[in-house]
């Protein structure tokens, strides 16, 4: 890592003497759980939406069939999962709409990165696995406490579509790792 790169302390970090720096709300900042569940779905739509897009990119830079064929299937998933995010803002009440996830962008810009410093080859698989599985991760844990959520808020229809959504993702990760396992990593290591 560069020093240019190395994280900057926040101004809301620990200062000098030891005490916390209290962060004020932006002025439409979430008050109720309500609120904040539906900026996070928000979230999670433009991250599903970004998927739908870098996925084929994906695809076509992995040279394992296996590899290639789990990227695709799991592209028809996601846009299976962004028509079920549409009908959990429709049993919401609210309209689709998109905010953009900052954390699947930097997710995707790693895996942009991962591929300039690979060669097309094994190597360059491993990369794109975990990269996919760093994205898998970060589904999982949003999923999870979209469906907890929703099931505090008492919306027990939006928390099925969200928990069907959930275990798509943990299989998906699943199907990543047994790539990795079966042959991409053997392969890469030789």
């Amino acid at each position: 890592m560069k020093n240019s790169d190395k994280p900057t302390p926040s101004k809301t970090a620990v200062n000098k003497n030891g005490k916390n720096n209290l962060v004020s709300p932006s002025a439409d900042a979430a008050s109720e759980l309500k609120d904040f569940f539906i900026d996070s779905l928000k979230d999670i739509y433009w991250a599903e939406n970004a998927l739908v897009s870098a996925l084929p990119k994906m695809a076509s830079n992995a040279t394992s069939a296996t590899l290639t064929s789990a990227i695709l299937e799991h592209l028809a998933i996601t846009e299976n999962q962004v028509t079920r995010l549409e009908k959990v803002f429709e049993l919401l009440g609210e309209s689709v709409e998109g905010k953009k996830c900052e954390a699947m962008a930097g997710l995707l810009k790693e895996g942009d990165s991962i591929l300039q410093e690979t060669v097309p080859g094994a190597v360059r698989d491993a990369g794109i696995i975990a990269a996919s599985q760093k994205i898998e991760h970060y589904e999982i844990a949003s999923y999870g406490t979209l469906c907890a959520f929703a099931k505090t808020l008492g919306e027990n229809d939006v928390a099925k579509l969200l928990t069907q959504t959930l275990a798509e993702e943990k299989e998906a990760d699943c199907v990543l790792n047994g790539v990795a396992l079966n042959s991409v990593n053997t392969v890469a290591a030789e």
